[in-house]
């Protein structure tokens, strides 16, 4: 098993990769060739479907699936329960693996509970997907998206503090003082 835990109840297939200090919590299930980078924490009744990517420090809260053509770089939080599709247009009696779409979720993103994500879109860096939103189109990075279908309601830092920009365009985040710019509708750090 290496150097990661694996709790008793859950089944990891090979093969698959798996990192250092990666938790896989209760009635979880690893599919054969997936990757999860090291530090991970996989919650309670989670499935990671084959040929999904994590990259280091991904937090997978409780009753979240995993689909083939999700990726996720580093550091991404995905909420309790929260929803992946890869499919756009699924059937019972229709089989459509070979339409599976590629949903991305970039560096430091994090997705409420009970989100839904549709395949095929990106969610930007430090993006963060507000509890029930349902998201149907890309995310820009630092955005603040809620509601259904999910709507761009504002801009947050990387430590997911809401950003007030002032005539300059500039916004400062209260925990780390760190100044962020925005322009053309886009946010970078200063």
């Amino acid at each position: 098993m290496g150097d990661y835990f694996v709790h008793s109840s859950s089944f990891v297939d090979e093969p698959c990769q798996v990192g250092k200090g990666v938790k896989i919590w209760h009635f979880s299930h690893i599919m054969a060739n997936c990757v999860i980078g090291d530090g991970c924490n996989i919650g309670q009744n989670v499935v990671v479907s084959s040929n999904v990517i994590l990259g280091k420090n991904v937090k997978v809260q409780n009753n979240v699936s995993l689909y083939e053509g999700v990726i996720c770089e580093d550091d991404v939080f995905l909420g309790p329960s929260m929803v992946f599709t890869n499919v756009i247009n699924p059937r019972s009696a229709v089989v459509r693996k070979h339409e599976y779409k590629k949903t991305l979720i970039r560096k430091g993103a994090s997705i409420g509970a009970n989100a839904t994500i549709v395949c095929g879109y990106e969610i930007g860096e430090y993006a963060l997907i507000g509890a029930g939103a349902v998201v149907t189109k890309n995310i820009l990075p630092f955005a603040l998206v809620m509601g259904n279908p999910a709507k761009q309601t504002g801009w947050v830092s990387e430590y997911g503090h809401k950003l007030s920009f002032n005539s300059e365009g500039i916004a400062i985040c209260p925990e780390t003082n760190t100044r962020y710019k925005l322009e053309n509708n886009k946010v970078t750090k200063e």
